[in-house]
């Protein structure tokens, strides 16, 4: 609902923050009960989880921020009735390359004897394909019994490395640096691109990081739904956080838009929280508080002292084409190509080089970038008739870019890394990228791109980046509580992407913090 004066002056608990995770808990809070709250700052709900149509007078509805689904539970949209559904994509990945002067790649997908033949006419054998089976093996192993876990009171590390039940898997995934684990069991510079891919999607890191927080990335990215599988929502992210604010008004909970919370004041027991409209300033009590934002924005809201952030590190571009590009290599048709996630300039020395440049303070001459096709999977985003036309979307998603190389100039280096980014897609296309671009109304080419200042300042993420912090170990470790959602305030809990076990479009924390209060209630 819009900014008014029609909510009470006490709830059982208070939400701030009305994206995905929020909605979560808000819905979970609601059916169990109480009464519940959701203030959100902004004219709607969702967060990043959004379907928004950015081109003018173009029926383009597109997944803006967020854009796959890997960690949502299924037991969360059971749990809450969601209307909701995701599409698997056939092909996982296309990674091209130029080798011996012509133009290859690597599909992977499509079945196991493609994929096989795929990696046979790139590396000349069967080995890499046989280490890629054995390595994927044993993510899968990792993934079955960590991903049940995620809803669950926080495992202890023993714990979790007990359900896990492969010292070996352990010590590749949580113990050294994944680098070491990629070379070791892979010998082609494009393979061991690709699988070290996962480990840096908005995360700035070197593969032998002693800190292990490409590891961390690499965990999340491989565990969702116990399989690892990132799929495609069917109509748009939007459809996620449209079919939750549904569920949680079904079951009670007042959603409140263009209500910023501006201050929480707790004694532990009970809290005010003072909010801000376009009318004025207003209050409202609670027994509990639940943060739906960043780890600094619960401390601005409760005069702690802020944690420093985690810079961000990706470029987020959004495109509509009129039809998909042809590519270099004939061997693979383009429908197949994009459906999954297109590598760009993501060999394994590439990588490495992106990150050197970028450490130095410099752009990458080379942008590491991926790219995938919504409507490829899913044409509901897009009206009848540029489907009829073949008009298709195309998601990018750059690496190695944090968020200090921007802060000189940051909308001319928004325009220098776009250009050099697309360039490097142009060396392995048979036509240039902007002759497919389609046009909004006023004629302007359907592009747009977010640098992580960009995301900053539009969905205040600090330092524009994605998990909200730095990713956690999914275990229990000093001051994390029973959930991994406690704060120092007994009861204000943090819900979001930077609660232990955050990140992603995943539910996991609104979930995790609900359950908290419920079983502090004795539900």
């Amino acid at each position: 609902m819009p900014a008014h004066e029609g909510h009470h002056r006490s709830y059982d608990a208070v939400i701030v923050g009305g994206g995905h995770n929020g909605l979560v808990a808000a819905a979970y809070l609601a059916r169990a009960g109480r009464s519940v709250l959701v203030l959100e700052r902004l004219g709607n709900t969702g967060g990043a989880a959004v379907s928004t149509r950015p081109f003018a007078g173009v029926d383009a509805r597109l997944s803006r921020y967020s854009y796959l689904v890997s960690l949502l539970p299924k037991k969360i949209v059971r749990d809450l009735g969601l209307d909701f559904r995701v599409r698997t994509r056939n092909v996982s990945s296309y990674t091209p390359v130029e080798r011996d002067g012509r133009p290859t790649g690597l599909l992977v997908g499509g079945g196991e004897r493609r994929t096989r033949e795929a990696f046979a006419r790139l590396t000349g054998g069967e080995r890499e394909y046989r280490s890629w089976q054995r390595f994927y093996d044993m993510t899968g192993h990792v993934a079955q019994r960590i991903f049940p876990t995620l809803t669950e009171p926080l495992p202890t590390r023993d714990e979790l490395r007990l359900r896990v039940d492969d010292e070996e898997a352990w010590r590749v995934l949580f113990e050294e640096p994944i680098g070491a684990a990629v070379e070791d069991r892979f010998a082609d510079d494009l393979v061991r691109g690709v699988v070290l891919t996962d480990a840096l999607i908005g995360t700035f890191a070197d593969a032998h990081d002693p800190s292990l927080k490409q590891n961390r990335c690499f965990l999340y990215h491989v565990i969702g739904g116990g399989t690892g599988a990132w799929d495609v929502p069917v109509g748009g992210m939007g459809a996620l956080t449209d079919a939750l604010a549904t569920a949680a008004r079904d079951a009670g909970a007042v959603l409140a838009t263009g209500h910023e919370a501006v201050r929480i004041e707790t004694d532990g027991s009970a809290a005010e929280i003072t909010y801000r409209t376009a009318d004025g300033e207003g209050a409202v009590a609670a027994r509990h508080v639940l943060v739906n934002a960043s780890p600094q924005q619960l401390a601005v809201l409760t005069g702690d002292q802020p944690p420093t952030p985690a810079e961000g590190a990706q470029l987020k571009v959004n495109m509509l084409l009129k039809r998909l590009p042809r590519l270099r290599d004939s061997e693979v048709d383009p429908r197949e190509a994009f459906a999954g996630t297109f590598h760009v300039a993501e060999g394994y020395q590439e990588l490495a080089t992106a990150h050197a440049q970028a450490a130095a303070g410099r752009l990458p001459t080379a942008p590491p970038s991926e790219i995938y096709c919504h409507s490829l999977t899913d044409p509901t985003i897009l009206g009848p008739d540029l489907v009829e036309q073949g008009y298709q979307t195309l998601t990018l998603f750059g690496l190695h870019t944090p968020a200090r190389l921007f802060d000189r100039d940051n909308d001319a280096v928004r325009d220098e890394l776009l250009k050099s980014t697309l360039a490097q897609l142009d060396a392995h296309l048979a036509e240039p990228l902007a002759d497919c671009l389609a046009t909004d109304a006023d004629g302007r080419p359907c592009i747009e791109a977010k640098t992580p200042l960009d995301l900053e300042r539009d969905l205040r993420l600090p330092g524009g980046n994605i998990f909200h912090r730095e990713l956690s170990w999914p275990y229990a470790q000093e001051g994390t509580g029973r959930w991994g959602v406690e704060t120092r305030h007994a009861n204000v809990l943090l819900c979001g992407a930077g609660a232990v076990r955050g990140g992603g479009v995943s539910g996991v924390p609104g979930h995790n913090a609900a359950m908290a209060v419920l079983e502090e209630l004795g539900d």
